[in-house]
């Protein structure tokens, strides 16, 4: 049986995932960051995707199409997360094709001004998320993809933030700090649960696409800048969002 002192950590841990992730209304505990409350990421992912779901259904059953739905869930999306994820992607393009060296990189990618790299980055990570939603929208698909993809862009967060050294030494990844790599393990072990009940077959080539996203934007963060930070986590999120769409979009319509 699951102790009381360890069902009241777990739910300490998802009350700090969703206050880092989310800016739902949470009861009154502590959410402060916590590195090991990564393994919950996934969690808050699915949740989100299954409030973004629930907004295109809405958006259906209203009459509309589902191109406007598609972006009504995405909009739903980046209000409940106040577009973290999408201001990291915007960012690390920034910064990471930006700069001439790490100091450099690292100074555009703290900067709340978007470049040419970020604007052109957000633009067409978010036309191909669109673009796939609203076809797993036109068949039906979406609240399985929507469920499985939340989850599983997570986990490659929990795993660039435990393995990769923190680039900068300041900023909300420091913050959160380095949880330990069962943490890291335990939250890709869910998201691949949940992504296999949510979408069945589908769940190897979305979880492939979404493994090569994080090792593309790993191998760029550990080459140009030395680490991850807040950006670079928030960037793999959208990555893995899109790609792996993609491939529910192949595979399920």
């Amino acid at each position: 049986m699951i102790s009381r002192d360890t069902a009241s950590r777990a739910l300490d841990d998802l009350v700090a995932a969703f206050g880092l992730l989310t800016r739902l209304p949470l009861p009154a505990r502590n959410i402060t960051p916590s590195p090991r409350a990564a393994w919950a990421w996934p969690v808050v992912g699915a949740t989100l995707g299954a409030i973004a779901a629930l907004a295109a259904s809405l958006a259906l059953w209203l009459g509309l199409s589902p191109g406007i739905a598609a972006a009504i869930a995405l909009l739903t999306g980046a209000l409940l997360t106040g577009g973290l994820h999408e201001d990291g992607l915007a960012d690390t393009a920034d910064g990471l094709l930006g700069g001439r060296d790490k100091e450099r990189r690292l100074e555009i990618m703290k900067d709340s001004r978007i470049g040419s790299y970020g604007a052109l980055a957000l633009i067409l990570v978010t036309l191909i998320r669109w673009s796939a939603l609203a076809a797993l929208l036109a068949q039906g698909q979406h609240w399985a993809a929507l469920i499985a993809v939340g989850a599983l862009s997570r986990a490659p967060m929990a795993v660039l933030i435990a393995t990769l050294p923190n680039a900068r030494g300041t900023g909300l990844s420091h913050l959160t700090g380095q949880p330990p790599r069962r943490a890291a393990l335990a939250a890709c072990a869910i998201a691949l649960i949940l992504t296999l009940l949510a979408t069945g077959s589908a769940t190897l080539a979305m979880a492939l696409a979404a493994l090569a996203t994080s090792l593309f934007l790993a191998r760029a963060a550990k080459t140009r800048i030395g680490g991850q930070t807040g950006d670079i986590l928030g960037a793999s999120q959208q990555l893995a969002e899109a790609a792996a769409l993609a491939f529910a979009a192949a595979h399920l319509t």
